[in-house]
């Protein structure tokens, strides 16, 4: 199969398509109303971070020569073209579900968001006293001289472009400035002066407005429109391959925020002098301009106040506590008995956090290793190594500090973790680590002990309240003997060449043995035989995995996918995906882990893994992908995902045309799927 005739969608442009889904959970009527409005939180929260990353990076390819460009699989310029028509017509619809949908519900619960318009007498009090009191030291308003004076926009702030006449000597003459919103001071949504069963709120960025007046005496002020500019926020190091690389970490958080520009968001409303002032002062390209709403910086309806309406919000799911390991007296002994999996974040995360408090405590333990990815700014897995590291044991830990977001975050663990006498490994020049994987060696009976704890998630306890993944706690040798050497890659960095039986790991064997396995079902359904593969990630995009799946789909095997974000693949295309079904689950929680199955004929392989199918993934990478062995939690996860694959509430279908449409529910009971799993796992522990 030539490469060229292989239907094949550009990750970026798909993955727009996914946050598209995100933006449809925040119109879903069914959707309770302060859900819908963090759904336009994480919406704006997700295009920020891509036009900061991907944007940018097309961007500077832009700049490229054209012998270079050549080189390239698509040509940048009509690339950045068709991401900026979709964003463009995703943003009209983002304003429409505000201000037709969210604003004209939330007064239907006498909520209700003004503009400075619309205040009375009181509030006008209110909002001038706030300024003065609060706003006053942040504003930093600045005149546009000419470009004698052209202030820096920091990275992600709001701003008001400011349109004024100069009245000073009889003469009128049209001046320009800039006044900040001091959002990253003080609170997006201000609490007015409300009478009783009534709340009113106010927006930061028209209690400025309000207070342009103050700021430019002499001048009248003609109108304001908001802006917002986005810096290039990619590091550029994954190809460093020397040197000191903590240090070009750090070098380069600190031009994070004084990079190029990315995107120079502007109120679409604004008129054509005032957009032309900011394009010359601030030396934008036509590639920069995106134009929103009256207001941007949405990812702060992260924190729209809930004045204690529980009702609008999603019924609680509180975690369900594992009590195998949760309860029981000596988890080392429980583990020891079977292989024992938790569900996140339908489970409570608190078994992993006793199994290390529990090993910092054993005087029989006497190593523990983990690898850490991102970890969140409080930690109490990080409290219990350093609580290990005083009582003796052994710790060490392998810091990836190129985790994109996390790098400063990273770097302060790494320096707190070896203060603390931690041995703290960091990253390998070029190469990511990935995997999510923790042994602790014991003394049982004068003889060393190894378990195993791996996963598709983060040691991370915040995000496990809030992201679909699997954690295994294993004693069985095959997997622990097995971990115990990845974590002699990352010690020892040194290329030989380890021997993976049961774990598939990134840089050894993982992306030739997905081949095999996939070759293996491909020749099977030739042979006549029953064939069947079953993919849940959050991304695919790998070429040559791509193009093993069109392999297999021709064949006659049956395929079924759970992609939550980028599908480079593409179904329905007569001669290459007939056999292939998609879905795309978006609801209250991420789904985030990643699990393979195979029918092997009859002898089914079940894989959990860190790894999406991604060129980055499965060629740059150190990942995990680890076997299921037990026949308890083999079944367990062949539920999982037939449950997720009958979804028909927030299952999209993916298809050829990119709608995201939503499965049926006609003539069918509606199944929810992330609901359908806690309630199943619920019923599980009770019959336990």
């Amino acid at each position: 199969m030539k490469e060229d005739t292989i239907p094949y969608l550009h990750r970026d442009i798909s993955w727009l398509s996914f946050n598209y889904r995100v933006l449809q959970e925040a119109k879903d009527p069914s959707v309770p109303l302060f859900e819908q409005i963090k759904f336009l939180a994480i919406y704006s929260s997700n295009s920020n971070e891509f036009f900061r990353v991907r944007v940018a990076n097309h961007r500077n390819l832009l700049r490229l020569g054209k012998k270079t460009k050549k080189k390239l699989e698509f040509e940048p310029k009509k690339l950045i073209n068709a991401i900026l028509d979709i964003v463009n017509s995703q943003q009209k619809e983002f304003s429409e579900i505000f201000e037709k949908q969210i604003t004209p519900a939330l007064r239907k619960y006498n909520i209700y968001l003004l503009r400075r318009t619309d205040l009375n007498a009181s509030q006008i009090e209110f909002v001038e006293s706030y300024f003065q009191d609060k706003l006053l030291p942040f504003v930093q308003p600045v005149l546009l001289r000419k470009q004698k004076i052209r202030p820096f926009l920091n990275n992600g702030a709001l701003y008001l472009a400011v349109w004024l006449k100069d009245k000073v000597k009889n003469r009128v003459k049209d001046e320009y400035a800039v006044v900040k919103i001091p959002s990253d001071h003080l609170p997006r949504f201000v609490k007015l002066p409300s009478p009783k069963g009534r709340q009113y709120l106010i927006m930061l960025d028209d209690i400025v407005r309000h207070s342009l007046n103050w700021l430019f005496p002499g001048f009248d002020i003609e109108d304001s429109f908001s802006i917002k500019l986005t810096r290039d926020a990619e590091l550029y190091i994954d190809d460093e391959f020397e040197g000191d690389l903590i240090t070009k970490v750090r070098n380069s958080l600190i031009k994070r925020n004084v990079g190029p520009a990315s995107r120079f968001v502007y109120d679409r409303d604004m008129p054509d002098n005032l957009l032309n002032v900011m394009i010359k002062n601030f030396h934008l390209e036509k590639y920069d301009l995106i134009p929103e709403g009256r207001y941007h910086n949405n990812s702060d309806f992260f924190s729209f106040p809930d004045f204690g309406y529980d009702f609008l919000k999603n019924v609680p799911l509180p975690p369900i506590a594992y009590t195998p390991l949760e309860n029981s007296k000596d988890i080392f002994k429980e583990i020891s008995k079977q292989d024992h999996m938790i569900h996140l974040p339908y489970h409570s995360y608190k078994s992993v956090v006793k199994l290390f408090e529990v090993a910092a405590k054993d005087p029989a333990v006497t190593h523990i290793k983990i690898i850490l990815y991102r970890v969140g700014s409080k930690s109490k897995v990080m409290d219990a190594l350093m609580s290990a590291v005083k009582a003796g044991k052994i710790v060490t830990a392998f810091i990836e500090v190129k985790a994109r977001f996390d790098e400063e975050e990273n770097i302060k663990w790494g320096e707190k973790l070896e203060k603390a006498g931690i041995k703290v490994y960091y990253s390998f020049p070029g190469l990511k680590v990935h995997s999510k994987l923790a042994i602790i060696r014991r003394l049982e009976k004068q003889k060393a002990v190894t378990y195993a704890y791996l996963s598709t998630g983060n040691f991370n306890e915040g995000t496990a309240k809030i992201y679909s993944d699997v954690g295994l706690f294993t004693r069985d040798e095959r997997l622990t003997s097995e971990a115990t050497k990845v974590f002699s890659v990352l010690e020892l960095k040194k290329g030989q060449k380890h021997k993976f039986e049961h774990l598939l790991v990134g840089q050894f064997n993982l992306r030739e043995k997905l081949i095999e396995f996939i070759e293996i079902e491909t020749a099977n359904a030739i042979k006549g035989k029953p064939a069947s593969i079953t993919l849940k990630m959050n991304s695919l995009q790998d070429q040559e995995m791509i193009e093993k799946l069109y392999e297999a789909d021709q064949a006659g095997v049956s395929i079924n996918m759970i992609i939550r974000g980028i599908c480079s693949f593409v179904p329905d295309i007569k001669g290459f995906s007939n056999n292939t079904r998609i879905i795309s689950i978006v609801d209250r929680f991420l789904e985030h882990s990643r699990i393979f199955i195979f029918h092997n004929n009859g002898d089914k392989r079940i894989y959990c893994s860190s790894a999406d199918w991604m060129v980055r993934n499965l060629s740059y990478r150190i990942e995990t992908t680890f076997p299921i062995y037990d026949e308890n939690i083999r079944q367990q996860i062949l539920d999982y995902i037939d449950i997720q694959l009958q979804d028909n509430v927030k299952a999209r279908i993916i298809d050829s045309e990119g709608r995201n449409k939503y499965k049926s529910t006609i003539n069918d009971l509606a199944i929810r799927s992330q609901e359908e799993m806690y309630y199943y796992l619920k019923r599980r522990l009770g019959e336990n």
